[in-house]
């Protein structure tokens, strides 16, 4: 393993003169995926500033309005353990249910799993189906960007020079919304090999509000915004259910890998759309299944 310091700050402002004394340094939060790749000699910082001392970093809050700010060094388990995290943002708390191992989720922090930009953190597509935004703070002030628009391709995101992602914003949640997370992997605790996130609020039997979000089929975690057009202001139907699988299909862009075809990924997505769907609003095909 490479010859690093380590500095463990308890305010942002500390954090930031470290950061700034100590070019080429690097931010740990919970580590699961930064300490393997030291080890693995991926990366080689000559220092690491740790974010888990700093209390403002941590925790959950309501927000004016409903709302909820969830601290980006706040741990998976926390969230899991918070009852109004869970029963109000029910869609997040299955996709952190089947994230990794619970030894895992003990450590990994919200922020770091979005900071990785992995086009299959599990996290990316509830909080993209939320509409949550993310808060990015440096010394000369602070900016919000929509979850949509911080990831910019694998292992990169909008995060600028000296900025910190420092929490999470979620948006009161739609009443009456029906969720599903499905998470398609080979073996328990491995990573996505596709996911999708589906948000539906009906008025009788239209679909009002609808939305998609889908991860590990494409460069970025993505929302799938002409799906929820098709959808909103009608009547599900199997056909309906069926047309917006395969527009889903039509809207990712998953690769070959040693895991599993692109043809194969953009099939689970079709089929977990459309199930999805008909599960949330009810609807049974021929003969009873969905």
């Amino acid at each position: 393993m490479s010859t690093f310091t380590y500095h463990r700050p308890t305010t942002l402002r500390e954090a930031w003169r470290l950061i700034a004394a100590h070019p080429g340094a690097v931010l740990l939060a919970g580590g699961t995926d930064l300490l393997v790749r030291i080890r693995a000699r991926e990366v080689r910082p000559p220092a690491i500033v740790s974010l888990r001392r700093i209390p403002a970093l941590t925790g959950v809050t309501t927000e004016p309005g409903g709302g909820m700010r969830i601290g980006a060094a706040t741990p998976v388990a926390d969230l899991l353990r918070n009852a109004a995290v869970v029963r109000r943002y029910p869609l997040l708390a299955q996709a952190l249910r089947v994230m990794a191992s619970p030894q895992i989720r003990n450590v990994a922090t919200l922020g770091g799993n979005l900071c990785n930009a992995s086009p299959c953190a599990d996290s990316a597509p509830p909080l993209l189906a939320y509409e949550a935004r993310v808060v990015l703070e440096r010394p000369r002030g602070r900016r919000e960007l929509p979850l949509e628009a911080f990831f910019l391709g694998p292992g990169e995101t909008a995060l600028r020079s000296g900025e910190i992602l420092t929490a999470v914003r979620l948006p009161a949640p739609p009443p009456g919304a029906r969720v599903l997370f499905h998470k398609q992997r080979r073996v328990h605790l491995d990573l996505a090999l596709a996911s999708v996130a589906v948000l539906l609020r009906f008025r009788g039997s239209t679909c009002r509000r609808a939305r998609f979000a889908a991860g590990s089929v494409g460069p970025t975690p993505l929302r799938l915004h002409e799906v929820e057009r098709r959808l909103e202001g009608r009547a599900v139907t199997p056909e309906l259910a069926a047309e917006a699988g395969a527009i889903a299909a039509r809207s990712v862009s998953p690769i070959d890998d040693l895991r599993a075809t692109a043809a194969w990924r953009r099939t689970v997505v079709e089929v977990r759309v459309r199930r999805a769907i008909l599960e949330l609003a009810g609807v049974e095909t021929a003969g009873g299944a969905s």
